[in-house]
């Protein structure tokens, strides 16, 4: 796991959350709100596993309480809407870069981890805490960004 690769990541992600113009999402997918609030979510549990790992503390990650509307929609209102949770994130994602890039041979660490996004990810198993970091670089965080391309508003033809 390269904390490095997880920076420019979060980086791009970043910008393309900063470019705006997100239109309405299809019947029954996330909003680019809902989106970025699940990600800033996300971000403070392996933050938390992270922690656990540079303190020798068992832990079991589960992603699975974050994923829930009604939870992304109370973050979406206490946030503002999208600059609020883009700040949020920012600040989430900075703080799980700088504990990444402390894990060393930390990441080696077996943690239970529980990830399910649709088809594109679905772990229930123990891995190695580098490992699950990286499947967020990889997998999590370029399937959240190709969600809000897809939400990018279209120009109408003149």
């Amino acid at each position: 796991m390269d904390a490095a690769d997880l920076r420019r990541a979060y980086d791009e992600l970043l910008a393309e959350v900063d470019a705006g113009g997100f239109g309405p999402p299809p019947e029954g997918e996330l909003s680019a709100e809902q989106i970025v609030a699940h990600l800033a979510a996300n971000d403070e549990l392996m933050s938390e596993a992270t922690e656990a790992v540079l303190a020798g503390s068992p832990f079991a990650y589960y992603d699975l309480d974050t994923v829930h509307r009604p939870q992304l929609d109370a973050l979406v209102s206490e946030c503002g809407g999208l600059d609020g949770l883009a700040a949020l994130l920012r600040a989430t994602s900075l703080k799980l870069c700088a504990l990444a890039q402390r894990l060393g041979p930390a990441a080696e660490t077996p943690v239970d981890t529980v990830l399910r996004e649709g088809f594109d990810l679905d772990v229930d198993d123990s891995l190695p805490w580098g490992r699950a970091l990286d499947l967020h670089v990889r997998v999590h965080l370029p399937m959240h960004l190709a969600q809000l391309r897809a939400l990018r508003r279209q120009p109408h033809p003149a």
